[in-house]
């Protein structure tokens, strides 16, 4: 049997991938070299991860997001009541939007006003929940859409010709027209199908361990600071370190009671004892991003293309948007719809996007590095980020409020992603991209558009009818993806329409 594609990686960014091409009809097989999805690590406390606004929306988009909202922790709801302590950066009484470096701002201090495209939505700006929760929720998905999930399948090797890749994995044979790798940051695809992976290497090892302390009372709770490096600390026993070492540490050998003790010591500079080791794991800010997203028939997504530091939780939301961009992409190409280039702007599109958050991730480690210097450039981005304006720019790069694709078009919402406008019946915009089709908004319901989407009946769904709030336009064409293809204010130039029509959704029927 041959796939139509096999994605090696059943992690979130996978199994989205997966939903999305179900979605358009494709069998999809997907590889994972791990036989139990479950882990201490995917589990709270070290398992939560930040959700932002576009992973939010693509979730509301594809009818996911009420379950993806009962899986928040309960020490993240507002009525809610855990064992698990809460992340520092919620222990305050102001409600937390977010930290650039360990450097808090509030909600209260964002002026939304600078978002004028952003509506009341379902699908908030930023949400927590549980990796494994997270992962069960999406492999549920993709089993009840027709995914083949075959787990402790290891990918050995490929090879591709004009037609087809044949890969080799756990023994097997298996054959697909398309293999794309989210197989995360070691990926064997990537290895495998010569992908240069470039870069910076790491200059701190950071360390995520739960232990007892015999002596809590010598650590302050929350983020420190200090001569060598770099301590968070949660009661009664959770702790971060980032040890400027060069990365040295990481996966050289087993961390050890008295090798943590031993860290912690040096960074935080007390004598702190450490009486039991429970759970610990190390990471790095390695940053580094595939230079090509594709090599002839085999793709990358998600960690497998660009990995960095966890610091500020984006690189899971920027493997999300990989996974939302490629799929109905590489769905059109398989089908035969797609117009010329479509698949190399997944590319062009997500490369940048992913180049500045690796930036972003280094810019942090750089207020984080133990230097009188870098105090006092801490010093100073405090002061600007507790600034009103300061707070809402980080706010919109932290949530991923200001994403936008440069697609050309005179419209200053083409490239954003579709407001949620609610309809005069009560339906959303989200609601309306659940087959994952593109959909033209037409609030002045007129013959003319409606004659002009008619051209692409499966491929584009036109709903004529008002909204309750407009924001001034009077018509939208929206991509798969959510993402605005073209808007406009006034009456509509068909001319224009057609043809970003056509640039996203191939030739009309005849």
């Amino acid at each position: 049997m041959i796939h139509d594609v096999v994605i090696v990686g059943a992690g979130p960014v996978g199994l989205f991938l997966a939903c999305e091409l179900r979605l358009a009809g494709l069998s999809v097989l997907v590889l994972e070299q791990a036989e139990n999805p479950c882990a201490p690590l995917k589990r709270l406390p070290f398992g939560l991860r930040g959700l932002s606004a576009p992973t939010l929306e693509a979730f509301h988009r594809r009818g996911l997001l009420d379950a993806l909202v009962a899986l928040q922790p309960a020490n993240q709801r507002a009525d809610g009541k855990s064992a698990v302590p809460a992340p520092h950066w919620a222990q305050h009484s102001q409600r937390a939007g977010g930290h650039f470096a360990g450097i808090q701002f509030y909600e209260d201090n964002i002026d939304a006003s600078k978002w004028p495209f952003r509506l009341p939505s379902p699908a908030g700006t930023r949400m927590a929940v549980e990796m494994e929760s997270l992962e069960t929720l999406l492999a549920a998905r993709a089993d009840a859409a027709g995914v083949e999930i075959r787990r402790g399948v290891g990918v050995e090797h490929f090879e591709q010709t004009d037609d087809e890749v044949t890969v080799r994995a756990g023994g097997e044979i298996f054959r697909a027209r398309w293999l794309v790798g989210c197989d995360g940051g070691r990926s064997s695809v990537r290895k495998v199908g010569g992908f240069e992976f470039a870069g910076t290497d790491a200059e701190f090892t950071g360390y995520s361990i739960e232990v007892e302390i015999a002596d809590a009372d010598k650590l302050r709770v929350g983020r420190t600071y200090t001569a060598t490096g770099m301590y968070t600390y949660a009661a009664p026993g959770i702790v971060t370190i980032a040890d400027f070492d060069g990365g040295a540490f990481h996966r050289t050998q087993l961390v050890t009671l008295e090798h943590a003790q031993t860290v912690l010591r040096r960074v935080s500079g007390t004598d702190v004892t450490l009486t039991a080791l429970h759970l610990a794991s190390t990471w790095t800010d390695r940053a580094r991003q595939a230079t090509a997203y594709r090599r002839g028939r085999v793709l990358l997504a998600g960690d497998a293309a660009h990995t960095h530091s966890p610091l500020g939780g984006q690189g899971l939301n920027l493997g999300f948007g990989d996974a939302l961009n490629l799929g109905w992409k590489l769905a059109a190409t398989i089908r035969g719809d797609a117009p010329a280039g479509l698949l190399d702007s997944y590319f062009s599109e997500r490369h940048p996007i992913g180049a500045q958050i690796l930036d972003w991730s280094r810019a942090q480690v750089a207020l984080m590095r133990p230097s009188p210097s870098t105090r006092a450039l801490e010093a100073i981005i405090r002061d600007l980020i507790d600034t009103r304006d300061g707070t809402t720019y980080f706010a919109e790069r932290v949530s991923g409020v200001s994403l936008r694709y440069e697609l050309g078009g005179s419209h200053a919402l083409v490239g954003r992603s579709v407001p949620d406008f609610e309809l005069a019946d009560g339906t959303r915009t989200g609601e309306l991209l659940r087959a994952g089709t593109g959909l033209l908004l037409d609030f002045d319901s007129r013959s003319s558009l409606a004659e002009l989407a008619a051209r692409w009946p499966a491929r584009i769904r036109y709903v004529g009818a008002d909204a309750k709030q407009r924001l001034g336009l009077s018509a939208v064409l929206v991509r798969p993806d959510g993402f605005v293809a073209w808007a406009c204010d006034e009456a509509p130039n068909l001319d224009e329409a057609a043809q970003a029509a056509a640039r996203w959704f191939g030739e009309p029927n005849a």
